[in-house]
């Protein structure tokens, strides 16, 4: 199976946002500069970029403007719409979050569930966001891993908070397990890709007399990444290209890494029987046993996990098992990186089901 592996960042906010500040070409030229293959821009309630011509190949990086639904809680980001979500005869206050995913669906796009765990930061007086709502049907996946929500569950003082801000990936945790367990349990249930979310809005923040920005884009591209696994590789062609890139995210060809210390291109979870192959976000019927062989590009810590349970870990390069029996398989991996291991690759799961 040969697929082609793209990193992006998934969920940030430019000037669109009226809690952003960044242009977007400064974040265009960011994201170059880092290596970002895909940029998934959700600036709330808006599609001006797209307007604006934004979208499409800007340099080395394919721009896609999606959008984020943000009332008090129950944040949703929605990609692949031919218009805004919000609409001048909505009422005043946000529609219920079932209403807005009927509304993405019935539009043919892809939605996505917002860090659904924040806590918010009492320390820095930061506000709690979390997704309330677990009754709602028909929205393609959530967030497993989101930098904000990782990085401000380190601000536990000021002493530490300095040092974060200085070294973030240091401090970085990985999803957080409260996450990791819905997304298995609803992933017995049906197909929730799994994302990596950024959620950078380059905020001042102001401490004594100084002015600080919190982060530039410039600082935060190499962290959480979303890659996505592809056909054919991308041509150059915006909009076949953000067709090929949406694809893969609606299918969960997909995985969540923190590319600070080390780029994971070329992990690969494939599941084989005879002569049928399946990867992330795919389903494979098992007849008798599957062979399943999970490789990252430099040592690590790998996990195997079924159905939410340890299933097996083992240190090194490659885990190959064979697959007797249905349940969803996903791999973690862990680096080891300045002393410690460090929550690296977190894959979307391979659904087995008997044959």
């Amino acid at each position: 199976m040969n697929l082609n592996d793209y990193a992006g960042v998934i969920h940030l906010h430019s000037g669109y946002s009226f809690d952003g500040r960044a242009p977007v070409a400064e974040i265009v030229a960011a994201a170059g500069a880092s290596g970002v293959d895909f940029l998934l821009l959700t600036d709330h309630a808006t599609l001006q970029a797209r307007a604006d011509g934004w979208e499409g190949w800007q340099g080395r990086t394919l721009v896609i403007v999606g959008e984020e639904v943000a009332p008090r809680f129950n944040h949703l980001l929605a990609f692949r719409l031919p218009r805004s979500l919000i609409s001048p005869e909505d009422p005043p206050k946000c529609l219920p979050p079932q209403a807005y995913l009927d509304r993405i669906r019935s539009r043919g796009g892809l939605s996505f569930i917002a860090h659904p765990d924040h806590q918010g930061c009492p320390l820095f007086h930061v506000k709690h966001y979390p997704w309330t709502d677990w009754s709602v049907t028909g929205y393609t996946g959530m967030g497993v891993w989101d930098f904000m929500t990782d990085w401000q569950n380190s601000l536990t003082g000021y002493l530490r908070a300095a040092l974060s801000y200085a070294w973030p990936a240091l401090f970085l945790r990985g999803p957080s397990p409260q996450t990791l367990a819905r997304w298995d349990r609803l992933s017995r249930e049906r197909s929730v890709v799994g994302i990596g979310e950024l959620d950078n809005h380059d905020t001042v923040i102001r401490i004594g007399g100084l002015s600080l920005s919190a982060f530039p884009f410039s600082r935060v591209f190499r962290l959480i990444r979303t890659h996505l696994l592809t056909a054919s590789p991308l041509s150059g062609d915006s909009p076949r290209d953000i067709a090929l890139i949406l694809d893969a995210l609606g299918k969960g060809h997909a995985y969540v890494s923190l590319d600070s210390f080390c780029n994971p291109a070329g992990f690969s979870l494939l599941l084989r029987e005879d002569n049928r192959s399946a990867t992330m976000g795919d389903t494979l019927a098992l007849h008798r046993s599957a062979a399943l062989t999970a490789t990252v590009p430099a040592k690590a810590r790998i996990r195997l996990v079924r159905n939410g349970a340890l299933l097996r870990q083992i240190t090194g390069t490659e885990l190959s098992l064979p697959v007797t029996e249905p349940g969803i398989y996903r791999i973690e991996a862990d680096l080891r990186a300045y002393g410690r291991w460090r929550p690296w690759i977190f894959s979307n799961p391979v659904h087995v089901t008997g044959s």
